[in-house]
């Protein structure tokens, strides 16, 4: 009997520039397998200072978070995600345009996304995924640390789900409106 495996992929919207989705190659044996989930001469546009492994509870949403001066690397490990990100570069080609990616263990992949971009993912499932950023962690400021309350209509992302567990500071992000006055001009 055949399983089929879900694909890791962009489910809708638009493609934003300077995004990219990375399949990434599973080598199987008897012992289990071997992943390379990063390597530099992948040539991707990202100087990772920090990695961070994160365990997720089912229907657990981490976001929409916001960051002006570091670059991020997401790759589902275990699990399923579903993945938004909304542009907020006012230079950009794909300013205000939105993508929702949809991402699961069993086919691996990573998503790389500069500065810049609203993002947000959520799990219905539990699940566990590694992440690298081009600021460490300690090294965020105040100035560089927003959010928007992830169900405002006017991030455009078309969830699945309704009622998630958010974090304390997570539920307490502004709208949209609120956040795009915040951190004019970017």
């Amino acid at each position: 009997m055949e399983v089929e495996v879900k694909k890791s992929r962009l489910i809708a919207g638009t493609e934003i520039e300077g995004v990219v989705l990375k399949k990434l190659t599973e080598h199987r044996d008897q012992r289990g397998s071997f992943t390379e989930i990063f390597n530099h001469r992948w040539n991707l546009d990202l100087d990772a200072v920090q990695w961070s492994l994160v365990k997720s509870e089912a229907n657990v949403y981490r976001g929409m978070h916001f960051h002006k001066r570091h670059d991020e690397y997401f790759c589902l490990i275990q699990g399923k995600c579903e993945l938004g990100l909304k542009d907020m570069r006012s230079d950009s080609p794909t300013y205000l345009e939105w993508s929702q990616y949809e991402l699961h263990g069993e086919d691996l992949a990573a998503l790389i996304f500069p500065r810049g971009l609203l993002h947000g993912w959520y799990f219905p499932v539990p699940s566990v995924h590694a992440q690298s950023v081009s600021e460490s962690y300690v090294d965020y400021g105040k100035d560089d640390n927003w959010g928007v309350v992830w169900n405002d209509p006017d991030i455009g992302v078309p969830w699945t789900f309704d009622d998630p567990i958010v974090s304390l500071r997570a539920g307490d992000f502004p709208d949209l409106d609120s956040f795009k006055k915040a951190i004019a001009p970017f």
